[in-house]
């Protein structure tokens, strides 16, 4: 697979779902790891916090006040789904057991640069971790925060289920 079928493919992009399937076929080709059931909830979450994995858990989380930001400011879909596959991508390399978020960070810049090549949104985000985005968030905090969990559903494409 080259840099243009992922490049394409997220373009394309239409749900968490797909982004994530496109996580994870970069990060197989990148590092040869690969893993399956995870679960994907959304959270309004404090705005220093984009994403979190808890070690040993099957679910990541995703802040809702973030999304729904970056959907309010309009940016183009290729922003929006790189800032969603960014996000994603170092949630799921915790998952594959990379706990130290230095290394995690090098190996979504590592595994962005790879897929996409050096000029793509991708790259820019993992060289520039969301801290323009907090204080976007910080100026629009006035949204009411409501602590539930929203679990996406659809989220994970296993072809081959293990529980029978």
């Amino acid at each position: 697979m080259k840099e243009h079928y992922f490049i394409e493919k997220l373009e394309k992009c239409g749900s968490y779902g797909e982004i994530f399937d496109l996580v994870k076929k970069a990060v197989k080709r990148t590092l040869g790891l690969h893993r399956v059931g995870l679960l994907l909830y959304l959270e309004n979450l404090p705005p220093n916090i984009g994403a979190y994995y808890q070690v040993g858990s099957n679910g990541i989380v995703l802040n809702k006040l973030l999304i729904n930001l970056m959907g309010k400011l309009l940016i183009s879909k290729t922003d929006f789904n790189s800032l969603i596959f960014s996000l994603l991508l170092h949630e799921y390399l915790h998952s594959l057991g990379f706990l130290n978020e230095e290394e995690v960070r090098k190996l979504v810049y590592e595994v962005s640069m790879k897929t996409f090549g050096k000029n793509h949104p991708t790259v820019r985000m993992a060289l520039e971790p969301s801290l323009s985005l907090n204080i976007l968030l910080l100026s629009s905090i006035d949204e009411q925060t409501d602590p539930h969990l929203e679990i996406v559903k659809d989220f994970e494409k296993i072809e081959h289920p293990y529980i029978t």
